[in-house]
């Protein structure tokens, strides 16, 4: 089998484990980097390999209109395009579609929608997508689900969540169809991972994955839906619950999340895989990652510091170029100044991961994690950051902790302007999940 799964140690939900994909091996937990239109912003391939990073995603939405999942497969396939022979993950555009408020209309078999590029009638079904994502030959490809507004009611996130179980039996034959009749694929052997839905709804999540299971064995799982502006703490409660349903023995994959606290969490609660366009935005908005919280590179107080990003880290930006020099480069809106600090973000999470697997194994994870957080966390509040309390073991039950007026991290000054994990707009052209 080219897919394998394969634990190595484990410290309550969190655990390390090696994901075999055709295109190589992954240790996990892991933070993919997102190249959604087969680049990760102002990053080379080289950038990405000479950092450690192991798989990127690229999403199926963007490259079927721009610049089309046949020219893809025309070239050998996305590995071949854009230079990485490390393993690639394909979001279905599932996510992206839904966004389209005004542009779309769903009914049972799939989605009418227009091109945000040119306004072109499209239709996306559970069968063309598995086309798509077969012809772009990602080593991981995700089912095309119906993701419901963030917050949803029950009523809503239950025939969001319904839908998407029946568009999973469609993409799953469509799927099997494809590696038979399709041997010649650029990549023969592609994984699918079914999406768990069911918004911050305890009853509907273990739904969802208990339909998911019920259809089969499966490669791995993605959790999808959060991240989308509810409160951590339910986050973190859904996290659990998917955590109790799903099979121990395959990877989970946490959708569109990626700011540095919600990736100890998570691996806290059983996730290996993650993606997030916030590291690459953050950078293209002049702020920086540190061991003590957000730094916005356009506050004049750094104008004058030698240090580097962080002291701690050894990415290319910090092992060279002290934040006056970055500050100078944003500042005068200078290209190399944004590709530092994106190189330097990325570098920051997939360094993270490293680091969190090294807890797990050393079965210091728990002081680990705790001490990280509380580091992180004080610089954030420090710099007018107000984070949402985090609960250690959040209560499968505790939905009443829903954005009780806690609110998000709010910038009180200048200082903390900078993109926060509330400022996620769920638009196609600009985010992935």
């Amino acid at each position: 089998m080219p897919f394998d799964f394969t634990t190595h140690g484990m410290l309550g939900r969190a655990r390390t484990g090696t994901f075999t994909t055709p295109h190589g091996p992954i240790a996990t937990p892991t933070f993919m980097a997102v190249g959604t239109l087969a680049t990760v912003k102002s990053l080379d391939p080289e950038d990405l390999r000479a950092m450690g990073a192991t798989m990127i995603l690229a999403n199926a939405y963007h490259l079927h209109l721009r610049p089309g999942d046949e020219l893809v497969r025309e070239m050998g396939g996305l590995h071949r395009f854009m230079a990485w022979d490390r393993p690639i993950l394909t979001d279905s555009g599932g996510f992206q579609v839904f966004s389209l408020e005004g542009l779309r209309t769903i009914d049972e078999d799939g989605v009418d929608f227009r091109s945000h590029i040119d306004g072109s009638r499209r239709r996306f079904t559970p069968e063309s997508v598995m086309r798509i994502e077969r012809n772009l030959g990602a080593d991981v490809v995700m089912q095309f689900d119906h993701v419901p507004p963030g917050q949803s009611e029950p009523a809503v996130a239950r025939d969001a969540m319904e839908r998407s179980l029946r568009w999973l039996a469609r993409c799953r034959a469509e799927h099997a169809r494809l590696r038979s009749d399709d041997p010649d694929a650029p990549t023969p052997e592609q994984a699918l991972f079914p999406i768990v839905q069911g918004g911050i709804h305890a009853e509907l999540r273990q739904a969802s994955a208990r339909g998911i299971r019920d259809m089969g064995d499966w490669v791995g799982y993605g959790v999808g839906g959060l991240s989308v502006g509810e409160a951590k703490p339910d986050m973190y409660a859904m996290l659990e619950v998917v955590d109790d349903e799903l099979p121990a023995d395959r990877p989970r994959y946490l959708m569109g999340v990626g700011y540095p606290e919600d990736l100890v969490e998570a691996v806290r609660r059983g996730v290996d895989l993650f993606d997030c366009v916030a590291p690459t935005r953050m950078g293209r908005n002049g702020a920086a990652l540190t061991q003590d919280g957000r730094i916005n590179l356009k506050n004049a107080r750094y104008r004058n510091e030698p240090g580097p990003l962080d002291e701690a880290c050894d990415c290319t930006a910090c092992r060279r170029f002290s934040r006056a020099y970055v500050r100078h480069l944003v500042a005068a809106d200078e290209m190399l100044g944004l590709r530092l600090l994106s190189l330097h973000n990325v570098h920051f999470l997939v360094a993270l991961m490293r680091d969190a697997r090294a807890a797990i194994e050393r079965g210091t994870f728990d002081g680990w994690s705790a001490a990280w957080l509380d580091r992180y966390l004080a610089g954030e509040r420090a710099r007018g950051a107000v984070s949402r309390p985090v609960l250690p073991h959040a209560k499968k039950s505790g939905l009443g902790t829903r954005d009780s007026g806690l609110g998000s991290p709010e910038p009180t000054s200048p200082e903390s302007r900078v993109p926060s994990p509330e400022s996620r707009v769920p638009s196609p052209e600009s985010r992935n999940r």
